[in-house]
């Protein structure tokens, strides 16, 4: 092991000194002498360092083959969104059989465990990562493909490793909510420890956050703008906050009279960044304009007065999907603010103790929503409301947190038992 060691230490030393060589070179073919011998002064070149501009060739090479592997993943996910169908639009006629799995086919495929409950969770855009948060301030990455590949019978040609790739420690309290950056290697964690922390999980090394954003109240809820600019955070304060997140800068509202009530529960920016919509204590759903940050729309008891547990836009940005305290889930037309559908049937033996949260599949032709009692899926068809067969999920307590994929068919269940369970459907080969 030592041995490999050295060599290992030996390669990284004769690669240094080549860089240095090939920028001192550069220096001089740029005609920045005393740069380069300043530079010559401090490595100790074993050989002469001619002019040359071989450095800023390998560069160019480097960075055409970086963008050609950018545009190859933007190409990548672009397929899968294109693939999903148009979504959910009541007024275009469907097809009777759906093109997406039903969800009580899913299976477990991966559990990861906490030191204690499991409360928040997220997916990236493309599906590719997963994140959970919990009680003991933890923050976990884990990889799909390594799940997927850690839960078959069939051994890879070359092992995957194991599916969490980062665990990150940095807040002093739980972590709430979690949410990925649509287009760069960030997570942003918010927690009731009353901070919103940015994490560079590109980087191997690093558990500590790069930017902490510091609130007055816990952090409830975050939604990043689909530009990946703005950050939208609702805390147990009744005040929106709106931060840029190149400067940290925060804005809220000049209009006092149109804010929530009570704690802010949950918030969700709509595709096209135009709107957002917000989820309240006092039982309001609210929408707002998002360039200037005014209230266009407000339903003062949209749940029969419950907590609004989750709110979310289609991808078409017709309706809003909402969850409430009384365990309804319902979906509302936003050019009319009407409740289209109620969902019904989750919750049938009593109120719900704690907030549960309402999502479509990947496709948007099912609903889904975990009941608290039975600790079960229950599933509607998303255009008719009709009850879909139920989906035993395994946990030993409350179901705190649910997200489906994207682009994919598989979800995560985050849950007060400490645990985590990511579901998953395989196709069936052609």
């Amino acid at each position: 092991m030592k041995e490999m060691e050295n060599i290992d230490t030996k390669n990284k030393v004769k690669m240094r000194d080549m860089v240095h060589k090939l920028i001192i070179s550069q220096l001089f073919s740029d005609g920045l002498q005393q740069l380069a011998s300043s530079m010559i002064g401090s490595t100790h070149p074993d050989t002469p360092c001619p002019p040359s501009d071989r450095l800023l060739h390998l560069v160019t090479l480097g960075l055409e083959q970086e963008q050609k592997r950018q545009g190859a993943k933007i190409t990548s996910i672009s397929t899968k969104f294109d693939n999903l169908g148009a979504g959910l639009d009541l007024e275009s006629i469907s097809d009777d059989s759906p093109s997406a799995p039903e969800p009580a086919v899913y299976e477990t495929v991966y559990v990861t465990a906490h030191k204690a409950p499991c409360r928040s969770g997220a997916i990236t855009p493309d599906g590719e990562l997963v994140a959970t948060g919990s009680v003991d301030t933890s923050i976990k990455i884990l990889s799909v493909e390594r799940m997927l590949a850690k839960s078959s019978d069939i051994e890879t040609a070359e092992p995957q490793g194991h599916p969490v790739i980062r665990t990150l420690y940095d807040h002093n309290e739980e972590v709430t909510c979690l949410q990925f950056h649509p287009k760069e290697q960030i997570l942003i964690s918010g927690s009731k420890d009353f901070t919103v922390r940015l994490f560079d999980y590109s980087r191997t090394s690093v558990k500590k956050a790069f930017r902490v954003l510091n609130e007055s109240s816990s952090v409830n809820s975050l939604s990043i703008h689909p530009t990946g600019d703005f950050l939208l955070i609702g805390t147990q304060h009744p005040v929106l906050r709106i931060y840029d997140i190149n400067t940290s800068q925060c804005f809220v509202g000049s209009e006092q009279t149109t804010n929530h009530k009570g704690e802010i529960n949950t918030t969700a920016w709509s595709s096209d960044g135009k709107l957002f919509v917000s989820g309240s204590a006092d039982g309001s759903i609210k929408i707002w304009d998002g360039v200037s940050g005014k209230c266009v729309n407000t339903c003062s008891a949209a749940h029969e007065g419950a907590e609004i547990g989750s709110v979310m836009f289609t991808r078409n940005n017709k309706y809003i999907l909402s969850s409430g305290k009384d365990s309804m889930v319902k979906l509302w037309e936003l050019s009319t603010n009407r409740s289209l559908i109620a969902y019904t049937g989750a919750g049938a033996t009593g109120k719900p103790e704690f907030l549960g949260q309402a999502t479509f599949n990947h496709t948007e032709e099912f609903v889904m929503y975990p009941d608290e009692a039975t600790i079960s899926l229950c599933v509607w068809d998303a255009r008719s409301a009709s009850r879909q067969t139920l989906l035993s999920l395994g946990h030993n307590g409350p179901i705190r947190c649910i997200c489906h994929s994207p682009v994919s068919a598989g979800f995560l269940t985050c849950s007060d038992d400490f645990r985590a369970r990511f579901w998953y459907r395989r196709m069936a080969p052609i």
